[in-house]
């Protein structure tokens, strides 16, 4: 997309319910994802957020001080402007078939803040992290300010008719152990708990990216456990998968083989055989994997869990 129009799509609720049929029609999944972006939350918080061909996402005015922290836009008041995303929830809902489930998501309050602070995607973080060693109570004020508008966020997709809601934690694995449990996990957990609360029937899913050495230590009051796919699927149900239902987790690089999507799906049926699985890629799909080879899988997937 050429830069702007990707988040016209965000902002278009006929188009972005459009988008999120598609691929329950075209491939035969068995939940709709709303198409959206995480960094929507940001934007009306009041970031100015722009698309930029070759480079991605861009904020033109990252936090850096407490007086650009000051002035963002916090709670339900910024959550309200988000009004797009459950026109497009609830268009959805009325198009999509009773027997498929309609998931909404969010960023975490980690993986949203580092775009905040940073302005952009980073390999290193060190903008972010700088402000985690040597001004943490900034970084908290920060979490927390982002936390109290995905809860309204999350409440609001719910009210609209999302089924499910899932909380994204893309940039998981840019923290050490003790700061990832302190700046990233407890703001989800806090999340999670609060949806619970008010809505215990809605399952929450939870997906932290590239932490595998962490699972030992990961808990909180949510359903579903997605795993990457750099964590052995036999590994996180040892772990885990007494507590939680695990999703995913098919590299989806596997997508461009039907044989390597064949061997990766008849061991996640063996490995999960006697555990609470949903088949899923272990990350997202790449744009140009063939339309045929995704359908495959969805059949491949169905197929098994019949067995």
């Amino acid at each position: 997309a050429e830069a702007g129009n990707f988040l016209n799509l965000c902002h278009n609720p006929k188009l972005a319910c459009e988008v999120t049929l598609q691929p329950i029609d075209i491939v035969g999944v068995d939940a709709a994802i709303m198409f959206s972006d995480i960094l929507v939350v940001p934007n009306e918080m009041g970031m100015d957020l722009d698309f930029i061909k070759g480079e991605g996402p861009v904020f033109a005015n990252p936090i850096r001080d407490e007086k650009a922290l000051d002035a963002l836009i916090g709670g339900e008041e910024a959550a309200n402007k988000l009004t797009y995303v459950y026109d497009t929830l609830k268009l959805i809902r009325a198009e999509l078939a009773d027997d498929k489930a309609l998931i909404g998501f969010t960023g975490s309050p980690w993986t949203l803040a580092t775009y905040m602070i940073e302005g952009q995607g980073t390999k290193t973080y060190n903008i972010v992290k700088k402000e985690i060693y040597s001004n943490p109570e900034f970084m908290h004020k920060l979490l927390a300010k982002v936390t109290e508008v995905i809860k309204f966020y999350l409440e609001k997709q719910i009210e609209a008719g999302a089924d499910v809601v899932q909380i994204f934690d893309s940039w998981a694995a840019a923290l050490e152990e003790s700061k990832y449990f302190e700046f990233s996990w407890s703001y989800m957990k806090e999340i999670a708990a609060h949806i619970k609360a008010k809505y215990p029937h809605i399952p929450i899913i939870m997906f932290p990216k590239g932490i595998p050495a962490f699972l030992d230590k990961i808990d909180g009051d949510f359903d579903v456990f997605g795993v990457d796919w750099s964590t052995p699927m036999a590994y996180a149900k040892e772990k885990l998968g007494d507590k939680y239902v695990l999703q995913g987790n098919m590299e989806p690089c596997r997508l461009y083989s039907k044989e390597a999507t064949k061997e990766c799906v008849e061991s996640l049926a063996k490995t999960m055989k006697e555990g609470r699985h949903i088949f899923n890629l272990g990350h997202g799909i790449l744009p140009d994997v063939p339309v045929e080879n995704a359908k495959y899988f969805v059949k491949l997937c169905q197929e098994v869990s019949k067995r």
